[in-house]
């Protein structure tokens, strides 16, 4: 069978960005639980609508593949902090069917950085960026 890693790459962009838009999108009107932990934290307020950056405009970017691996190394930091900031208590628990608790952070954050290493492929609106 013959290799289509541009399909692949595709497939990928599409997946976890695609999935990661509906966290984004259903924090449209609603950044109060977020504001509220930033200012717990110690942080300013404002920084909450970094979410938007990272849920919803990355994501767009990485699908359509228009500056994917500048995209995706925000995402992936952006998903790093929500790690961090919101997940950290639950960084080695595991789930009732024995995963880990915060798999699925991990798995868009690793999905975002395998795409900074290997750009959108040859189906993206982009393709001869460096940061494509």
């Amino acid at each position: 069978m013959k290799k289509n890693k541009d399909l692949g790459l595709l497939l990928l962009r599409v997946t976890v960005a695609g999935l990661m838009l509906f966290h984004g999108v259903a924090k449209l009107s609603h950044l109060d639980g977020i504001k509220n932990m930033l200012s717990g934290l110690g942080l300013p307020e404002i920084m909450a609508y970094g979410v938007y950056i990272t849920e919803l405009i990355a994501p767009i970017l990485i699908i359509i593949g228009f500056r994917t691996r500048i995209a995706s190394v925000v995402f992936f930091f952006g998903m790093i902090a929500a790690l961090l900031m919101a997940h950290s208590d639950n960084m080695f628990a595991l789930t009732k069917s024995g995963g880990l608790g915060i798999e699925l952070i991990v798995l868009y954050a690793f999905g975002g950085l395998s795409l900074f290493f290997t750009g959108a492929g040859k189906y993206a609106v982009s393709t001869t960026n460096i940061w494509d």
